[in-house]
């Protein structure tokens, strides 16, 4: 399993790479590992998503820099 400080360094490179969308991507990929049938996939990136959620709370406007 990966641990959560990792999913937290994928959120945020994620949220760099992908800016206002990050939110977006993550939920796509989640949605095409489903579709793959790939459950471990899909928990991580599900997570990875909750976690952008939770740092997109935390972020004064502009996003991360």
């Amino acid at each position: 399993m990966i641990e959560d400080w990792e999913i937290w360094a994928c959120a945020h490179q994620v949220m760099r790479q992908h800016g206002d969308v990050a939110w977006f991507h993550a939920a796509q990929r989640a949605d095409e590992l489903l579709a793959a049938n790939d459950q471990e996939g899909h928990r991580t990136w599900v997570r990875i998503l909750k976690r952008i959620e939770d740092l997109e709370k935390r972020e004064p406007e502009g996003g991360l820099q």
